[in-house]
């Protein structure tokens, strides 16, 4: 099971690589707007205001952090469709391989690309502006794959129901992307009114905020249990769903 596991996931890697844009979108488009909006907001003849410098050293990592998750999950759904609308998925799973093995090399492939990005996104933060020197970056790496695997279940259960590659990107980007307004990465989740307050509190990325912000400042991960089983409970139920209504063609 582990060989095939291996060999499918390094597969799935030159596959994913013969796409040049794809590969490109996936892995340089987070790291490059971070660069971007970090050098545009820094520049000036003097130091930013204080909101401006707070959101440099905070704010902007953790929302490139999670367009880094958000774009493994539309690449995720988006290849899936593909695969199931060429037949892919129906002709890998006549072969020995069992089921998980084929899902489980998908997400290793995300994850390992989502690492890639996560290891250039910190080399040019560190070449192009100062994000302080006490950031624990493995703590923090480890944050961003708990982060995205939670919301790679949600992933698999919108692959199972957009059964076409042409509507599979737009409509992850239409289901992840609006969430970031309501997750208190760029308004507190106390100073929105109450309905908002708790429509952000069933949202996975109000919680991937709480712990990347959280973890990026230093906190100890004890702090943020209540973050954890959060995006353990959404990767579990969202993972019972898609075994139920995936559909292999």
């Amino acid at each position: 099971m582990l060989r095939g596991l291996l060999q499918l996931t390094w597969l799935e890697i030159k596959i994913f690589l013969r796409e040049p844009l794809g590969a490109l979108g996936t892995i340089f488009m987070p790291v490059v707007v971070f660069v971007m909006l970090g050098r545009v907001m820094g520049r000036g003849p003097s130091a930013p205001p204080a909101r401006v410098a707070e959101f440099l050293q905070s704010g902007l990592p953790v929302m490139a952090s999670v367009f880094i998750a958000i774009s493994a999950v539309v690449s995720l759904t988006t290849i899936i469709s593909i695969y199931r609308e060429g037949g892919i998925l129906k002709r890998l799973r006549a072969t020995p391989l069992r089921p998980q093995t084929i899902l489980s090399a998908h997400v290793l492939v995300k994850l390992l690309f989502t690492v890639i990005t996560l290891a250039l996104f910190i080399l040019a933060g560190r070449r192009f502006y100062p994000m302080g020197g006490d950031v624990p970056v493995l703590s923090f790496a480890i944050a961003v794959l708990v982060s995205t695997m939670s919301i790679l279940s949600m992933g698999f259960v919108i692959a199972s129901l957009v059964r076409t590659a042409r509507f599979a990107q737009p409509v992850g980007a239409l289901i992840f992307y609006p969430m970031i307004a309501f997750s208190g990465l760029f308004a507190p989740i106390e100073a929105m009114p109450p309905a908002l307050q708790f429509i952000a509190r069933l949202l996975p990325m109000t919680y991937i905020v709480s712990l990347l912000r959280g973890i990026w400042g230093g906190a100890q991960w004890s702090a943020h249990l209540g973050d954890l089983a959060a995006l353990t409970l959404i990767a579990v139920a969202c993972t019972a769903v898609s075994a139920r209504v995936f559909k292999w063609e």
